[in-house]
């Protein structure tokens, strides 16, 4: 069982500055509430017991906001929260690794604070285990796509390739959730900057056991205004 996630959510939210200014990304509100209670609400049900804020831009903000809505109200009270700040930006890679230095539990949930992917992670922790992976990642089936690069799998559902973004009629996207073995990650000598999907997932695709685990299930990503908007319907509906 998986007990414990990261959340990035220390995103500066530039495109979306026009939008909602002076917010962190992952506190967007949409439809009344911030995004980022969701992702923490939904992966709540899902069994996630720890939840690890990897924080940066105006991380006060998400604090407060955690600390009035969650680690004060009696339905919350089993949910454990941490925090790990940025001093300056460490990258998608640099701030999984300051954050599980907080992480207790040998397998962990990492999570984008901008996206919501409402996967099965029961069954995405089947596929983990079952081949032992240093890494598994959440793949979302999607139709004519270009914002996004495709994921090739292997018959045994391995990667075998992450291919680069240009117009696809259909394919498999990474959907931005990975479940991953915290100790293989920590002894692996990685700078204290560097990009989780570049310098380590398409970097040592093939040397270490990664897969993949396809979710035809809600997705949705606010890092533009037009998805933005479309979340304020789309995700009270879906959640």
């Amino acid at each position: 069982m998986i007990k414990e996630a990261i959340i990035l959510a220390g995103g500066l939210g530039t495109r979306l500055k026009d939008t909602v200014p002076d917010f962190p990304k992952s506190m967007a509100p949409v439809a009344g509430k911030p995004f980022l209670s969701y992702i923490i609400d939904y992966f709540q049900k899902q069994g996630i017991e720890k939840f690890i804020l990897a924080l940066g831009y105006k991380s006060v903000a998400i604090e407060d906001y955690i600390m009035e809505h969650y680690t004060n109200t009696v339905r919350f009270q089993r949910i454990k929260f941490d925090f790990t700040v940025e001093k300056e930006p460490l990258g998608t890679g640099g701030a999984i690794r300051l954050a599980c230095s907080k992480a207790t539990e040998k397998n962990i949930l990492v999570l984008n604070g901008d996206t919501f992917f409402g996967i099965n992670l029961a069954e995405m922790a089947e596929v983990h285990y079952q081949h032992n992976a240093h890494c598994t990642l959440a793949l979302k089936p999607m139709k004519d796509f270009e914002r996004y690069g495709a994921v090739l799998l292997n018959q045994d559902q391995s990667i075998k390739s992450f291919e680069e973004k240009k117009f696809y009629q259909s394919g498999l996207i990474n959907g931005g959730i990975y479940l991953m073995q915290t100790g293989k990650f920590m002894e692996e000598d990685f700078p204290e900057k560097f990009s989780f999907e570049k310098d380590y997932l398409e970097k040592w695709n093939g040397s270490w056991p990664i897969f993949g685990c396809i979710q035809d299930r809600y997705f949705i990503d606010i890092g533009i205004p037009e998805d933005y908007y479309r979340a304020q319907t789309e995700l009270p509906q879906n959640i």
